[in-house]
């Protein structure tokens, strides 16, 4: 017997929820086949069966999300049964809490329950609901990492450290007209992340003013000569790649007691889905012509907003682009897409009234801000207004991307 277990599909992936089995409990499968879809913290993604046999002892229900590596079915050899007991009609999560049990938690059967404002059951450890307490900490401010959800001890000392103990978080009251909405997955994970980069990675910002009027024109030209759709993202994106060439300390990620510089320039892009965001990542992006970073990014943009993006197709950015210039944005700043160092910010390109030389001549042109946030233990103020600047060259000289 081969066991089904709930796999890693991403480097930062801790759980996954079942979308839907693709092949019925009972039915034969081959080693490689698909057999259910998996919804990660990015996309949902197909997983294959490990074995040939047939598929047996379904333990996940659709919806249900288990913790990585936590058994969900079997597959079953010629003449081979399932073992007596197993799985007890439910998947059985794996331990995934680092803290032990205390003695009062061994010795007591029945588990505290705690409700939220809204009478909602909230699931936490004891432990944890042992800290909250001390700590003037509101379980339902706390957004568990544990399985199903569930609060455990790190999720609560992580507060603790960043909220005094004199100022208990902030409880949200229900008042009639409210409307509670169960996270999905991908909110859940983007919430949990955003703040861990937030915690982690401080962060500074750099914001430049670019000319984009040979961007407009160019992007124009290629319009009339019906010789394929170039946006100003994908300058964007190719000039982001080259600026990283010139400065490899940018595209980079924070070790602990080192800094890893990477080999590979692949820029992220974020996009919108029904869900939140999901980042695709267009590979070696530095090596690539205009023309293939248009192709690249319009069919990774696809795949994304039809969930089909590959995993290779989600993992492995060093750099990452978030582009609001579709929503008429005059500026604004990202969070880091750990464990990235930076992440560039684009917004709306507009025409305005500029000085264009020292007589104090004005013209209209085409004009754009781009801030970039950086992660200071990684890049330096210094650096980071370097490359800013290499990335504003670059745009304003557009002819230096189409070689």
């Amino acid at each position: 017997m081969t066991e089904v277990i709930m796999p890693k599909m991403g480097d930062g992936m801790e759980e996954g929820t079942l979308v839907e089995w693709l092949k019925k409990d009972g039915e034969t499968v081959k080693a490689g086949e698909a057999i259910a879809n998996i919804q990660t913290d990015k996309a949902t993604l197909e997983m294959e069966t490990p074995d040939s046999g047939q598929l047996a002892g379904v333990l996940l229900g659709e919806g249900q999300t288990v913790p990585v590596g936590t058994p969900i079915a079997a597959i079953l050899g010629k003449g081979e049964s399932l073992p007596s007991g197993w799985g007890a009609g439910k998947a059985k999560p794996r331990a995934t809490e680092t803290e032990p049990p205390t003695a009062s938690e061994k010795a007591s059967s029945t588990e505290t329950v705690t409700l939220s404002t809204n009478g909602d059951r909230i699931k936490a450890s004891p432990l944890a609901r042992k800290i909250a307490s001390e700590s003037g900490i509101d379980l339902s401010s706390v957004i568990g990492t544990g399985p199903g959800g569930r609060i455990v001890e790190k999720d609560v000392r992580d507060l603790v450290q960043e909220t005094p103990r004199k100022s208990p978080a902030p409880v949200l009251i229900a008042v009639p007209g409210d409307q509670r909405v169960p996270l999905s997955n991908l909110r859940r994970i983007t919430a949990q992340r955003t703040r861990q980069s937030m915690d982690e990675a401080p962060h500074y910002y750099v914001t430049v003013e670019v000319d984009v009027e040979k961007i407009m024109a160019l992007r124009d030209f290629f319009k009339e000569e019906d010789s394929g759709a170039v946006s100003v993202n994908d300058f964007v994106v190719l000039a982001v790649a080259r600026a990283c060439r010139e400065m490899p300390e940018v595209n980079a990620s924070f070790g602990g007691d080192h800094v890893l510089l990477h080999g590979a320039v692949n820029v992220g892009m974020a996009v919108a889905v029904d869900d939140g965001l999901t980042v695709a990542v267009t590979k070696n992006t530095d090596q690539m012509t205009l023309r293939q970073v248009a192709a690249t990014t319009r069919d990774l943009a696809g795949k994304a907003r039809d969930n089909k993006l590959s995993l290779d197709e989600l993992s492995g950015s060093t750099i990452s682009v978030s582009n609001m210039g579709m929503l008429d944005v005059d500026v604004f700043a990202a969070i880091i897409n750990g464990p990235n160092a930076a992440i560039l910010a684009v917004s709306t390109a507009k025409r305005k009234p500029v000085v264009v030389n020292d007589n104090d001549e004005v013209e209209v042109r085409w004009r754009m801000n781009v801030t970039g946030s950086f992660d200071h233990r990684v890049v330096d103020g210094a650096s980071g207004a370097r490359f800013m600047n290499a990335v504003r060259r670059l745009l304003e000289n557009p002819t230096h991307l189409l070689s």
